[in-house]
């Protein structure tokens, strides 16, 4: 018998006893509408670095860290788009403590899945009891149980690789699910010898391949920077990565699988010469037939369109404006061909910085004046979401 739909969403006593040990109350939002069809939302709980997701009913799932830095926890909550308001968190891992924040890059990924089922990939602290091999850092998976009451105990997918970091995740509708992350092969001693790993399931995270390495072995990956995965709607895997050839090179890379996360094609999308790990984040997100990309390159932030059924790619485009310090992009659209793009400015490390976001139209062109509100948490990265109506909310 097929699993029923997400039922955790109408399931209010269920819900009610996993918050007795969470937190309490519905948490209204604090949310301002600005200038050029924007909402700003933020995070309850003091939570940072949002990642936000929505099923084919519409409900926008959020999923959020809270704690210290170093060791800390992944809450998940749902967010409704009209009143604004989370609902109850519910924790995701059961051990506490086993979420790391620090350098803004390492934070929880989400996806929806097969029959709207939650899969969650973070990289383990140094308080998760799960380990990799010889005690190294895990690479930690979860995923809602059968019944959607509750996510299950958290598991290592770490077999081989080594120094493991940047945990994303994907998921299309049919059951496949894909883990991944950087990490050096066996013996490597340098970026030179980190490559990209995957670790697949075909049964909806039941359980999962050893991971492979799927990106080229001469391109090495930058050993603090983010992996953003995205599977489409027509099963196709992308993943942006960065390299770290010779040490200077930290070019942007698309990778992308046709035959379900078992080998990748590898395209540059830009290139950047820089002697220092930039701790750069990615993103990528689906609207009707296009994947949209954005990434950083040398202070600023580029961002395309993907065409799903043919791999074209359209030029990329740019916020308004010169620019040195703008990091940790997100970016959605809505059926108007709008696009809105949100990032983080000024943060560097152990320092927090300011929320800037901007609307484009459909012809890429830049639409107003770039909006900014400043005193961001340290590692704090946003999230933007398109409502139901068209407008854009962007999470903090």
């Amino acid at each position: 018998m097929a699993p029923r739909p997400l039922s955790i969403l109408n399931m209010t006593a269920a819900i009610a006893l996993a918050v007795t040990a969470c937190a309490g109350l519905l948490a209204a939002a604090e949310a301002r509408t600005q200038t050029g069809d924007v909402t700003l939302v933020e995070l309850p709980n003091s939570g940072v670095q949002p990642q936000i997701a929505i099923d084919a009913s519409g409900t926008m799932h959020v999923l959020y860290f809270q704690g210290e830095a170093a060791h800390g926890n992944l809450f998940y909550t749902r967010l409704n788009p009209t009143s604004l308001q989370f609902s109850p968190a519910v924790r995701v891992n059961t051990q506490p403590e086993s979420a790391v924040a620090t350098g803004s890059m390492r934070g929880g990924q989400m996806a929806i899945g097969r029959d709207g089922r939650l899969h969650v990939a973070w990289d383990g602290s140094s308080k998760a009891t799960s380990r990799a091999p010889a005690g190294k850092t895990p690479v930690l998976y979860t995923r809602l149980n059968d019944a959607r009451t509750a996510f299950e105990p958290e598991r290592n997918l770490v077999q081989m690789s080594v120094d493991a970091d940047a945990a994303g995740v994907a998921a299309d509708a049919n059951g496949n699910v894909y883990v991944a992350w950087h990490a050096q092969v066996p013996g490597g001693v340098s970026e030179a010898d980190r490559r990209v790993w995957i670790a697949r399931s075909s049964n909806d995270g039941g359980a999962f391949l050893p991971e492979a390495a799927v990106s080229n072995a001469a391109a090495g990956a930058c050993g603090c920077c983010g992996v953003r995965a995205l599977a489409d709607r027509r099963g196709v895997v992308r993943l942006l990565v960065r390299s770290a050839v010779e040490m200077m090179n930290r070019d942007t890379y698309l990778l992308t699988s046709y035959d379900k996360g078992v080998t990748f094609s590898s395209d540059l999308m830009q290139p950047w010469n820089v002697g220092a790990c930039p701790m750069s984040t990615f993103s990528l997100s689906e609207v009707g037939t296009d994947v949209l990309a954005a990434w950083e390159t040398g202070g600023q932030l580029q961002w395309l369109r993907i065409d799903e059924s043919t791999s074209r790619r359209s030029n990329w485009t740019t916020p308004a404006g010169s620019a040195t310090n703008r990091r940790y992009p997100s970016i959605a659209g809505n059926a108007r061909g709008e696009v809105a793009l949100a990032w983080i400015e000024g943060a560097s490390w152990n320092r927090g910085g300011s929320l800037a976001w901007q609307r484009f139209g459909a012809d890429g062109k830049p639409m107003g004046a770039i909006g900014r509100k400043p005193g961001l948490p340290t590692w704090d990265t946003p999230a933007v979401v398109v409502k139901p109506d068209g407008s854009f909310i962007v999470i903090y």
